[in-house]
């Protein structure tokens, strides 16, 4: 029997896939259990890794009563993460949450407080943390190579859900219309949106990067595409201490950043006082400039020691040695983020800026 019995939690998400593949990859962990509320829905993912479809279940506790489960990974909706999470909380499960974190700042609170009283483990996955570009981005800014960081542009996005499964399967959309009409990522009451899909993202990883300070104020704007309850497109404003920040996501780029890099490039560009840092998603270099070479230069990433290598082993290697859940994966850097999410759809709602209430912030466990 193996040390760690993962249960994928609703398959809604593509990331589910590619998540219980690291499982598999684990040398003590094994998937017992797929839970979904039909039982179509699992079965794509677990013929695409070899499970059996046995380990299909659609209700909670028959599921628990025979998988009995000591982690699960959650890919539902983002409205229904705080149910989910808090059942697993009930039952001593550590929880690993596929982004974003909530649907609210409070539900992110309502999460966090319930794990800390069950004594387990929680985690936010956020899957651009693992990109090594911007892993060496953030070891880079801790080495005080470019100084204090001042400003930070953010793009992301994809040409949107309905294109790709997991593995970034490319799909074929013959009527997009109508499929944005029928999936939950289109769908207003589940937390669907380009901005809950992408800015999480950047204002999460933007609070790793800067070791958790916070802005004082949002402003934010979304398109309003004809026929859709969700936005497609949105620009986050973030008003620091140190100056502004910009955050933008989009459902629509011209291609997928993972096959060839749209125009603008998908990924972070990192302002200090001492210079500059490109980390643009899936590239192999980040691009530098420096007072002492201001025309420029490459840093490969394979010249990097990064730790770590995916979500699945740094979760399972937290519960082993009981560490503590950091950088972008913990609960406070992720309520951070969250914060920030709130504030720009206040923002984009009312279309007026809003100053952050950052008393409460958590600006500890960014290594």
């Amino acid at each position: 029997m193996a040390k760690h019995r993962i249960l994928g939690i609703d398959f809604s998400h593509m990331h589910m896939g590619d998540l219980l593949r690291q499982v598999g990859e684990h040398p003590a962990a094994e998937v017992v259990g797929a839970l979904h509320h039909d039982s179509n829905t699992p079965r794509e993912v677990l013929d695409r890794l070899g499970l059996p479809l046995s380990l299909i279940h659609t209700d909670w506790e028959t599921c628990l009563a025979e998988t009995q489960p000591t982690v699960a990974v959650l890919c539902a909706p983002t409205a229904q993460h705080c149910q989910w999470a808090l059942k697993a909380a009930e039952r001593g499960i550590h929880l690993l949450i596929e982004k974003p974190f909530a649907s609210s700042v409070q539900e992110a609170d309502s999460i966090i407080k319930a794990f800390q009283a069950a004594g387990k483990k929680l985690a936010i996955n956020w899957p651009l943390a693992w990109y090594p570009v911007h892993r060496g981005a953030k070891q880079l800014v801790d080495e005080g190579l470019i100084g204090t960081l001042v400003n930070l542009h953010y793009y992301d996005g994809n040409r949107g859900p309905l294109f790709h499964a997991m593995d970034k399967i490319e799909l074929d959309v013959k009527d997009p219309t109508l499929q944005k009409q029928e999936s939950w990522f289109y769908q207003k009451d589940h937390g669907g949106g380009s901005l809950f899909d992408y800015l999480g993202y950047g204002s999460t990883l933007a609070t790793w990067f800067n070791n958790g300070a916070m802005p004082l104020e949002i402003t934010s704007v979304v398109d309003q595409p004809p026929g859709l309850e969700v936005d497609e497109h949105s620009v986050t404003v973030a008003r620091y201490e140190t100056g502004l920040y910009k955050f933008e996501t989009r459902w629509g780029t011209f291609t997928d950043p993972w096959t060839h890099q749209p125009a603008p490039r998908c990924g972070f560009v990192l302002c200090g006082t001492e210079g500059t840092i490109c980390s643009y998603d899936f590239a192999d270099t980040l691009q530098v400039q420096t007072h002492s070479k201001p025309e420029g230069y490459e840093i490969p990433i394979a010249s990097l020691d990064l730790a770590n290598s995916n979500p699945i082993s740094y979760f399972l290697r937290c519960i082993d040695e009981d560490l503590a859940v950091t950088g972008p994966l913990s609960p406070g850097i992720s309520r951070a983020g969250q914060q920030i999410v709130d504030a720009a759809v206040e923002s984009a709602t009312t279309k007026r800026s809003i100053e952050l209430d950052t008393a409460t912030s958590a600006t500890t466990s960014v290594a």
